[in-house]
């Protein structure tokens, strides 16, 4: 059963949350259990402050303890200041209101934070992917989940590059996985490319990411989700597959801008809550769509500095490349992890590699105005422009002329109708 309700016209007000909230915990019996919620990091809008307060009116006084992780995926670890900000509620204010509560980061690297809980064959995986991958999948978990009686999702839903929305059992797979997992989905969805997977529901990293969900056996509760904005718009309460589900067809209503044509140029200005090329780059998988052949967008993001804190050394080596490129020299770059190919390949966009004169076309140019300096951005194969040339007010008002203006870019995806 789904508890939830959800609106394009409107947004649900806090007490909307907590009826929802108390319809859902009333009937889990927890007294006396250990309940963990898994969140995202701080790259992601989701009114966490409400949910942090309101899970706790509902259940922090009737379990011994109610926990949270940051399903980081493999984005760096959260400070106790970062962690604060996120959840609303200061280190004096916990301690002394929430004492049962403890917040974690997930680490995605370390052997010793991670427990196999299952196997995808590589008959299965072939299955599952329809032919384009078949290697067998450890599928491998945070073990903190195990002691706990109780997991919950909680987390919103967006149009997604890699699974075609985000949300639901993702939380877990990459949010809280280990690298073999992780590195295969992302791989598998540059394979099938952005363009065909963003903002689709039924994908085959969706349906990789719901078979190994199945092996949690702890019992798993899912609140999930959707934006518009900063406003919440819809709660959708349930079963991780049917909350998604919902959730995932009010996201496609509100979070995805229909235009009548394509655009020639692009200046797509993503969020500060991006603080590397990594995330940021969420500006131009959700206007990849709009874009016309031979067009450019230009990531208008003077603070950031830094191509990826976590996966930086190793972009540094590969460059930023169309799928083909890798494809047609695989024996060149089988070993590098899939998680950094698929990256590559999202940056990038489509496009063609020729193997014999060793050309690479891609369909668009993709433009770094950033803190990242031109020699960088040349040597890992993309554009660059110098933020300090470009003024964002002579963008805007110019749809007429090919030209598209996007700020607080990275959650909204843009598609051209028809």
């Amino acid at each position: 059963m789904i508890a939830g309700t959800g609106f394009t016209d409107r947004v649900l007000a806090d007490e909307d949350v907590r009826l929802l909230l108390a319809r859902a915990c009333d009937g889990l019996e927890l007294d006396g259990k250990c309940v963990l919620v898994i969140i995202p990091d701080g790259t992601r809008t989701a009114p966490l402050p409400l949910m942090f307060r309101a899970l706790y009116e509902q259940l922090g006084h009737r379990v011994e303890r109610l926990d949270y992780l940051i399903a980081l995926g493999t984005h760096p670890p959260m400070s106790e200041e970062a962690i604060q900000y996120l959840v609303g509620v200061g280190a004096e204010e916990r301690a002394r209101d929430y004492p049962n509560v403890h917040v974690y980061n997930h680490h995605w690297s370390d052997p010793q934070a991670l427990e196999t809980i299952g196997m995808i064959s590589a008959a299965e995986a072939e299955r599952l992917t329809e032919g384009l991958l078949s290697e067998e999948v450890p599928v491998t978990l945070n073990r903190l989940i195990f002691s706990y009686d109780q997991l919950i999702i909680c987390g919103p839903v967006f149009p997604h590059e890699v699974a075609g929305f985000s949300g639901g059992a993702k939380y877990l797979f990459p949010g809280i996985a280990g690298p073999d997992i992780i590195n295969f989905s992302h791989w598998l969805g540059a394979r099938v490319t952005s363009m065909k997977t963003i903002g689709v529901k039924d994908t085959l990293v969706r349906r990789v990411i719901h078979r190994a969900a199945q092996f949690v056996r702890v019992p798993l509760l899912c609140l999930a989700m959707v934006m518009k904005g900063k406003d919440l718009h819809g709660l959708y309460i349930g079963p991780h597959e049917e909350a998604w589900s919902q959730a995932a067809d009010l996201s496609g209503q509100l979070n995805i801008t229909w235009k009548e044509r394509s655009f020639y140029s692009v200046l797509s200005w993503p969020s500060e809550r991006y603080d590397d090329l990594w995330t940021a780059a969420k500006a131009m998988y959700k206007t990849e769509p709009v874009i016309a052949d031979g067009g450019e967008v230009i990531i208008y993001a003077p603070h950031i500095t830094e191509v990826s804190y976590t996966h930086g050394k190793l972009i540094d080596q590969v460059g930023y490349h169309v799928r083909d490129y890798f494809l047609r020299q695989w024996e060149r770059f089988k070993e590098v992890p899939g998680s950094i190919l698929a990256h590559s390949t999202h940056v990038k966009g489509t496009g063609s590699y020729d193997a014999g004169s060793g050309v690479e076309t891609p369909r668009i140019q993709v433009t770094l105005a950033t803190g990242i300096p031109e020699e960088r951005c040349r040597r890992i194969n993309l554009g660059y422009r110098d933020y300090r040339t470009i003024d964002p007010q002579q963008w805007q008002g110019r749809e007429e002329e090919g030209v598209l203006y996007v700020p607080h870019a990275g959650e909204e995806l843009y598609r051209i109708k028809g």
